[in-house]
């Protein structure tokens, strides 16, 4: 997957209900609820099962958007360590 490379499966999985899955599945749900305001429907009562749906995918982007960032720092760090192990006399400790 282009996504996420095969090696970001050594990552433990962040959690289902994560600032990124909450966020965009609330903002999935408005953007339905906005859809029924514009087209002169009963804002809650219309297209449950459209608001139903956005709320769900903007969760699933959410969760997916989230793993991928915590792969990217999790490759940052690793490049960084790296990079201190390699040249350990650039980050002596400093006395003082």
């Amino acid at each position: 997957m282009v996504f996420l490379p095969d090696e970001s499966r050594s990552l433990p999985p962040p959690p289902l209900l994560n600032k990124g899955s909450v966020w965009l599945g609330f903002a999935g749900w408005m953007s339905a609820l906005m859809d029924n305001a514009f087209n002169q429907r009963p804002i809650f009562g219309a297209g449950i099962h459209r608001q139903v749906l956005l709320a769900t995918l903007g969760c699933v982007v959410g969760y997916h958007l989230v793993k991928r960032a915590e792969y990217m720092h999790a490759k940052v760090d690793r490049e960084l360590f790296e990079y201190i192990r390699r040249h350990p006399g650039d980050f002596q400790p400093s006395t003082g």
